[in-house]
């Protein structure tokens, strides 16, 4: 019996930085934002600090405000000159009484023009100007970004690196040399892990591209969400996992900002709404961006490690439906319609021996589940980390070693 994809999605919008698309933010509340001298090594493992009370979100968005920055997007458009009565012959109204005409060519040359194409949202997390965002924000290498400040002055910053598996970037913001700056409001990283169902959280962002750092309050809805994305334009859809949804309201604009906990620390990044939905959005955890700061510190990049499987989640309905012996994990499967393997061609699991057809149980005894993805689990080693897998194969399980290769470009939904 042939297995199809079947994995639960939620149609969304990406709320895409380009062609004038507004990009979505959400911010988790923090109670003491510092102002400087923040490094990336000191990001990763912030301690917990003392809860705080519901009455002080004012002063909690008040210190966090200052790190939340807008984004610009701009690009350089050449425009055309037409025949001017084309207008007129070519208008509806004017069909009932004029033989329509076939447009004119246009004219070889045409007008430059700096068009605004979109925005979103990012946040300061050291105080030498690197900042965390979206990748669908920068995505356009060809554009111009620019980076407003809560105080309203602007800044020209540049992509320091795009994340090549999750809706990640990382951008510095620069003076008008394109020197770093120094002393900039930073935020406080968090623990995403630590989450919990009905938590309250705070989004700030720039909303609809034109209201800077706009506070909405609401809960943390669910945890582990996978959903199937797509840019508001209808480019290509993207499956991310393990995101965090909630009600707080996130509206275009917002893309990039820092979803916040009552402690005032950042535990996520805003990327995406549901369509059609009100209060459904949904944030990368920051635990998820953690393993890239790392890289970034290390390499000057966010480099990924790379297995090079296709697969699909296992949960108890498709177990029992598939009859597959075993109720979670990640099943390697070809995609027939599509003529992809499972296991991808000169891949680490390809050495390793994994075969189509194989569900990985585990990674170093962690186990895969919904929640826990075999994509979250990867991204926490670097390349030429080497792991143990336990794989459900023939219906006894074994170990087998891989050694991780470093990812290269983005890969296809569902392959890791």
């Amino acid at each position: 019996m042939k297995l199809r994809s079947i994995i639960p999605t939620i149609l969304i919008a990406f709320l895409s930085g380009a062609l004038g698309g507004y990009l979505a933010l959400s911010i988790q509340l923090k109670t003491n934002a510092p102002t400087g001298g923040q490094t990336l090594k000191s990001i990763v493992n912030q301690p917990l600090k003392e809860v705080v009370l519901q009455s002080e979100i004012p002063q909690i968005v008040k210190k966090i405000s200052p790190a939340v920055v807008s984004i610009v997007v701009t690009k350089e458009l050449t425009y055309y000159r037409q025949d001017p009565f084309n207008f007129f012959f070519n208008d509806p109204f004017f069909n009932p009484f004029f033989e329509q005409r076939q447009p004119q060519q246009t004219e070889p040359q045409g007008e430059k023009r700096r068009e605004k194409m979109g925005g979103g949202t990012g946040f300061i997390i050291t105080s030498d100007g690197l900042a965390l965002t979206n990748r669908h924000v920068v995505e356009d290498p060809e554009a111009d970004y620019t980076v407003i400040l809560a105080d309203g002055t602007e800044h020209k910053a540049e992509v320091v690196s795009r994340d090549p598996v999750d809706d990640v970037a990382l951008i510095r913001i620069l003076d008008k040399d394109g020197k770093k700056l120094a002393n900039l409001p930073t935020v406080s990283i968090g623990d995403s892990k630590s989450l919990q169902v009905g938590q309250f959280v705070i989004a700030i962002g720039n909303a609809l591209g034109e209201f800077e750092n706009t506070v909405t309050v609401g809960v943390v809805s669910a945890t582990g969400r996978t959903i199937l994305a797509s840019d508001s334009v209808g480019g290509q859809q993207k499956q991310l996992s393990g995101l965090i949804q909630t009600d707080a309201a996130i509206n275009p604009g917002n893309s990039g900002g820092p979803l916040v906990n009552m402690l005032g620390e950042v535990i996520g990044i805003n990327t995406a709404v549901a369509q059609s939905a009100q209060g459904i959005g949904f944030a990368i955890p920051i635990d998820k961006v953690k393993p890239a700061l790392v890289s970034i510190e290390k390499h000057g990049k966010i480099v990924r490690s790379f297995l090079g499987v296709r697969y699909l989640e296992v949960n108890k309905q498709i177990a029992e439906k598939f009859e597959l012996g075993v109720d979670h994990g990640a099943l390697l499967q070809d995609d027939v319609k599509a003529g992809l393997r499972a296991i991808l061609e000169n891949s680490p699991a390809q050495k390793a021996g994994l075969k189509s057809g194989d569900i990985i149980l585990t990674v170093q005894d962690e186990e895969i589940t919904e929640k826990n993805p075999l994509q979250n689990i990867i991204a926490a080693y670097a390349p030429g980390d080497e792991v143990t897998l336990k794989v459900w194969r023939n219906d006894k399980t074994i170990l087998i070693k891989v050694k991780l290769g470093e990812r290269q470009e983005e890969k296809g939904k569902q392959e890791q």
